[in-house]
């Protein structure tokens, strides 16, 4: 089987400009454009993660470097998206969903289980003080 020697990116490819953590946010910048309600757009996360991230984050995007607006990254069942689901070098399926004065970026599927380990493993939460050999305190490795 013969592998072309080109191929065109398709125009609903979109690289990251920027990833940066503020405020307790995960935020991912991208490329300033129209991104049209209902329309899919495969966002690939180019730079890496800053280190200081916390697994629980919720992400959001910007567009263009404006950070005043935020649109927030959701799980195909609406709910937010994290940021230990989050990889670098790796590209998200979404469906732009518009409102009257905002929208959203919503993945088309699921996020394998395997990547994001930040659940409880049993109701009700036992309230334990912090040890010393805690070092990562609660930030992405």
């Amino acid at each position: 089987m013969s592998c072309p020697t080109y191929r065109k990116l398709c125009d609903h490819l979109v690289i990251s400009d920027a990833v940066t953590f503020a405020d307790g946010t995960l935020t991912i910048d991208i490329p300033l454009r129209a991104y049209n309600d209902n329309e899919k757009y495969c966002i690939v996360v180019a730079q890496s993660l800053p280190a200081e991230t916390t697994v629980n984050a919720p992400v959001a995007i910007t567009i263009g470097g404006v950070a005043t607006t935020t649109y927030p990254l959701l799980k195909c069942d609406c709910t937010p998206v994290t940021a230990c689901s989050i990889n670098t070098r790796t590209r998200y399926s979404t469906i732009v969903r518009t409102g009257i004065s905002s929208g959203s970026f919503i993945l088309t599927g699921k996020i394998p289980c395997s990547q994001c380990g930040n659940t409880l493993t049993s109701l009700p939460v036992e309230v334990t003080a912090a040890t010393t050999s805690d070092t990562n305190n609660g930030k992405r490795s």
